[in-house]
């Protein structure tokens, strides 16, 4: 899809240094760059959401195995 933008000349003249240099065209450096801000941000969303979930679960950790974790730590020490 084809789509117009408009970005600082700066930007514009580091990303176009930045496609010359890993030999990309402009369009695909755009892509990539747009593809993975969209990734991080529903990674984003995927904490909240689950983020979310776990404070309505209770926070206890079983007595044996907070003893096994202690006695892990001693001998990382």
């Amino acid at each position: 899809m084809k789509t117009a933008i408009s970005i600082p000349d700066e930007v514009f003249a580091l990303a176009d240094a930045l496609a010359h240099r890993l030999a990309i065209s402009r369009s695909e450096l755009y892509s990539n760059a747009v593809a993975e801000y969209v990734a991080k941000h529903r990674d984003e969303d995927v904490t909240s959401r689950l983020n979310a979930v776990y404070a309505e679960l209770p926070g206890k950790v079983d007595s044996g195995l907070r003893r096994i974790q202690a006695q892990s730590v001693q001998r990382d020490w």
